[in-house]
């Protein structure tokens, strides 16, 4: 168990309805589908576009996949299975099917294109991918470029309308959009021969022969320390690498999550964060399991859809992206949803502007709780108590959890109000890179007399012991010697009334070596009459001079990951590459 020390400055408010640590079961996460599919057998786990799939239901299709892993594809036990695939019902059916057979989830982006993927498939030596057929291509194109020895012999290929009743069998306020709609009822075709087998060599076999094959898996076998998931993360530097995660770390935020946002068999949340994220895949996946509960899955961000979907399936609980709820704010007809029905907002990825959190407040009744939490963290080690929220503030350490903030040099702590990297230990943090033991034994540092996690995340501690960042270490701007942290400016300009969404980066500068440069989406209302020099001379009124914006570009849009996060490096890299050195 992990023990925080009784003189850390959040525990003087700490909320008297919590344990300060957690009791975590000793069983695989499987074992917590077989609870739930016991006791609510009949009750809808997910929802999607209006069909119901209950426990039952979906414990039933991940053991008969359990089976054909094992029987058919030949998986054992610590088996590397690759997921790729946006959201949807199937997604958990194929990774509860993972963990039955005993074998280790590793969960891709479906934005990955080949060169990408390709990666995913050979670092972690995946004996089978379970993909969606709009992503067969890419699948095939990527094997294709791996040696023979390191590609996968079997893929599994679904298609969303697998999950979803005829066009005419669904209500429209369950219904996608035309296009939506088109993408996933589309029945590519696979490159495949008359045997069921590709170029590339693997033998690609329809999700519902596998499942309609019935067949039965061995006895479940994993316990809490066995390899559960292999998420892969970019990092800094280098191809991305993997993520040790056991059932005992991922357990951790599991429990947390019903505990620390009251949940249980009557939540419903929406479901629209990638699984493939961690964040996705603790509070769409792995936390409504446990507890009972029912989600309406998104495939894809889509701010109507989702207005309607909270609306009329009386949404409760709702972990986002920050982005997200701007968006929705976007929308011509945001004042028409009824949100009433959330008790619990939260998220992370992204820094939540005052002016939106406000907005949700005063129009709403809404308070937004801020979380933080890494891939190598299993999501959170950090979150806002939701009757002592902070706005724009990662909370407080969680269960179990000692963060400190210390000097990135010299690793001493720094007093509250200081700069510095955050480190965090606890029951969530990772066991280590995969195959990368010199990556591991520099993300973790010992501080005082224990092992903490580098999180590579500067950021300070006020005098409560509540967590804010600054900026990733990487993404610091130096402007004549003035550290700009892009964040913090981004914050700033969300309150100009023309600004809907902002991104900072740097832009060369002949004199200063680097200035500030504002990519800024505006208001529908203001785009075409805000000018950049109004935004320049705003931010001489609300900020201090150096971090005043000297360059301004208007965008219809940011770039986003697939998990909605805004994508800086890549604005950031396009600006590299279009200026010469000053």
């Amino acid at each position: 168990m992990f023990h925080v020390p009784a003189d850390r400055p959040h525990l003087a408010h700490w909320p008297r309805r919590l344990p300060r640590e957690l009791v975590l079961p000793e069983t695989s996460l499987w074992f917590n589908l077989e609870v739930s599919a016991t006791r609510y057998p009949d009750k809808p786990l997910y929802l999607f576009f209006g069909r119901r799939h209950r426990y039952a239901q979906v414990r039933a299709q991940a053991e008969a996949l359990a089976g054909w892993l094992q029987s058919v594809a030949g998986v054992r036990r610590g088996d590397r299975v690759v997921l790729f695939m946006q959201n949807c019902p199937q997604y958990a059916v194929a990774y509860y099917a993972v963990l039955r057979a005993d074998a280790v989830v590793v969960p891709v982006n479906p934005m990955n294109r080949a060169d990408e993927f390709g990666h995913a498939v050979s670092d972690p030596e995946a004996r089978v991918i379970i993909c969606s057929a709009d992503l067969a291509g890419v699948v095939e194109a990527a094997q294709a470029e791996l040696p023979a020895a390191r590609r996968a012999a079997r893929v599994l290929v679904t298609r969303y309308a697998d999950a979803m009743d005829a066009p005419e069998a669904t209500d429209p306020e369950d219904a996608p959009s035309a296009a939506m709609d088109a993408w996933l009822r589309a029945d590519p075709a696979l490159p495949v021969d008359a045997d069921g087998v590709s170029p590339s060599g693997a033998r690609w076999t329809r999700w519902t022969q596998a499942l309609d094959a019935g067949l039965v898996p061995e006895p479940h076998r994993s316990g809490p320390d066995d390899l559960a998931i292999l998420p892969y993360t970019s990092g800094t530097t280098g191809l991305p690498k993997g993520c040790m995660h056991t059932h005992r770390t991922l357990m951790a935020n599991v429990v947390g999550a019903g505990t620390w946002a009251p949940s249980g068999a009557e939540s419903v949340s929406l479901g629209v964060v990638p699984m493939f994220h961690i964040t996705g895949m603790m509070y769409g996946l792995h936390a409504p399991i446990m507890g009972g509960a029912t989600v309406v899955v998104m495939p894809r961000w889509d701010r109507e859809l989702a207005g309607r979907l909270i609306s009329r399936h009386r949404v409760s609980h709702w972990v986002c992206i920050p982005t997200m709820i701007i968006d929705l704010f976007g929308s011509p007809n945001y004042a028409r949803f009824d949100l009433s029905s959330l008790r619990y907002l939260s998220g992370g990825g992204a820094a939540m502007p005052q002016a939106v959190a406000q907005r949700l407040l005063d129009e709403f009744g809404i308070t937004f709780a801020e979380g933080y939490g890494l891939t190598e963290t299993a999501a959170p080690t950090h979150a806002n108590p939701p009757e002592r929220a902070k706005l724009q503030c990662l909370g407080i350490p969680i269960f179990g959890v000692d963060a400190r903030v210390v000097d990135p040099v010299g690793l001493q702590e720094l007093p509250p109000g200081e700069i510095g990297e955050i480190i965090v230990r606890g029951p969530m943090v990772f066991q280590g890179y995969w195959r990368h033991e010199e990556a591991t034994a520099a993300a973790f540092c010992e501080f005082d007399g224990r092992r903490f996690f580098r999180t590579g995340d500067l950021g300070r501690m006020d005098e409560e012991g509540y967590f804010f960042i600054t900026d990733r270490l990487k993404r610091m701007i130096n402007a004549s010697g003035f550290k700009v942290w892009p964040a913090e400016v981004e914050l700033l300009l969300y309150k100009h009334p023309a600004v809907q969404e902002a991104c900072i980066i740097s832009t060369q500068d002949a004199y200063r070596g680097e200035s500030v440069k504002a990519v800024i989406v505006p208001r529908s209302e203001a785009r075409g009459r805000v000018t950049a020099q109004e935004i320049i001379d705003w931010a001489r009124e609300h900020m201090a001079a150096y971090k005043v914006p000297r360059v301004v570009e208007f965008v219809e849009a940011l770039p986003k990951s697939g998990s909605g996060k805004v994508m800086w490096r890549l604005l950031q890299d396009r600006e590299h590459g279009r200026q010469p050195p000053g």
